[in-house]
């Protein structure tokens, strides 16, 4: 982005130029070869590593200006570049360009009784808008999936990390350039105006998908006001169901990590059921654990009853994504009740059964309308580095095309190809 497009006064003509810039430069990454595509990869981890005063110098200034702003601890925490997350930012870059590159992988080949062949091809999405908050870090994860996955991508992150963003933006251009790459292809907004996220969703002659990050009011907006795709989820109410065959020492441990391996993720446990016939054996040693690591539960009458610190739990309560080390809890009569349960209050983000019985497992792992769902295992597993994916651009909770957590393969659909010989249709 030149720079004297800050000063552009017109935020409409402003966002036409990004938008006319990527689809342009979507054509160019769409074609690059793998190698290509990671030299510059490697060449904006490089640009990362030697440009880290910088970064930290911009970031210091993001953070001077949210702490006369006020702005709370939680969020001052996400803003600030240290170095780890620094390396962690190159870390990613690296693994990012290990990853196999998903466009052009031909599947499902197969002959046709007319003698012609019909498959399917991998292929980049095109330009890709992505709105995030906070977290300058996700300027790097963002720009270095769409670019592995061959799509242009126009970053739109919070204006209290403006600074942080446009230092990293100079490292992403800087690494473009050494691969011999156009720098529109990963153009980071220089501007802060609300305006500038309206443009970017409505403009779909230049844009193919939004991908928001964010808060629930954020996500709400853009899904409610985009004339473009959106791939997003609005909250993850997480549910973890304790099955009557359940082996007591993996409820413990897998409803312990769940909930308290970090409370501010939209994969961690906000929910918890239990069957029953096993709630004596289990609650009172889970809770006991809760409490020592001051957890807060509310829980149904009968969880009351069989823990003393339970405070009773309201209808909003099973409906709340807490983001804290608050839990609900219900105690249900079994598996159907438990299914029931997660498809009425659920945010269909990810759920988990605690099982050792393969029926009940097989009946969770189809009848829960959720976009992960696992079997004796940790819903803190539901994000694209634990999936092999590498860094997810986020997690979608729709059915169609992308569902879960989106990751390089998230970002490209399919088309329909046909090889023949002078075939013709009879």
């Amino acid at each position: 982005m030149n720079s004297d497009d800050i000063y552009v006064t017109d935020i409409e003509t402003y966002m036409s130029k990004l938008g006319s810039q990527a689809r342009i430069a979507s054509r160019e990454i769409s074609k690059a070869s793998t190698a290509k595509k990671n030299a510059a990869l490697s060449a904006i981890a490089e640009a990362i590593n030697s440009k880290r005063a910088a970064l930290m110098e911009s970031n210091k200034k993001d953070l001077q200006a949210g702490a006369k702003k006020g702005l709370e601890s939680a969020l001052m925490d996400r803003l600030e570049l240290t170095e780890g997350r620094i390396d962690a930012m190159i870390e990613g870059l690296r693994q990012v360009a290990s990853l196999d590159d998903p466009v052009g992988k031909i599947s499902e080949l197969k002959y046709r009784p007319s003698g012609i062949q019909v498959g399917r091809m991998r292929v980049p999405l095109g330009v890709v808008g992505i709105i995030y908050e906070s977290r300058p870090n996700v300027t790097c994860e963002a720009a270095s999936l769409c670019l592995k996955s061959g799509n242009a991508a126009i970053l739109r992150g919070g204006s209290e990390a403006i600074n942080s963003n446009q230092a990293i933006a100079d490292c992403i251009s800087s690494g473009l350039e050494v691969a011999g790459l156009s720098p529109d292809i990963i153009q980071v907004l220089s501007r802060i105006e609300r305006d500038a996220v309206g443009k970017l969703i409505t403009m779909p002659e230049y844009v193919d998908v939004i991908v928001p990050r964010g808060g629930k009011g954020l996500i709400e907006r853009i899904t409610n006001e985009a004339k473009v795709p959106v791939i997003k989820h609005l909250d993850g109410n997480c549910h973890l169901y304790i099955d009557e065959k359940a082996d007591v020492g993996k409820a413990i441990s897998v409803a312990i990590n769940a909930k308290t391996q970090r409370y501010g993720t939209c994969c961690t446990l906000e929910s918890l059921l239990v069957a029953e016939s096993i709630a004596a054996e289990v609650l009172p040693k889970l809770c006991a654990e809760y409490t020592s690591l001051n957890v807060e539960m509310r829980g149904c009458e009968k969880t009351k009853q069989l823990v003393g610190n339970v405070q009773s739990a309201t209808e909003k309560d099973f409906e709340t994504e807490y983001l804290a080390p608050i839990i609900s809890i219900k105690i249900v009569a079994e598996v159907d009740e438990a299914i029931a349960h997660i498809n009425k209050y659920s945010s269909q983000h990810t759920e988990s059964i605690i099982t050792e019985n393969h029926n009940h497992a097989q009946r969770f792992l189809r009848e829960v309308d959720s976009s992960s769902v696992m079997v004796n295992a940790s819903t803190r597993f539901a994000d694209g580095f634990e999936y092999g994916l590498g860094a997810e651009i986020g997690i979608s909770t729709d059915k169609l095309h992308a569902r879960g957590p989106v990751g390089l393969e998230g970002l490209t659909s399919q088309k329909f190809i046909v090889l023949g010989d002078g075939h013709i249709r009879q």
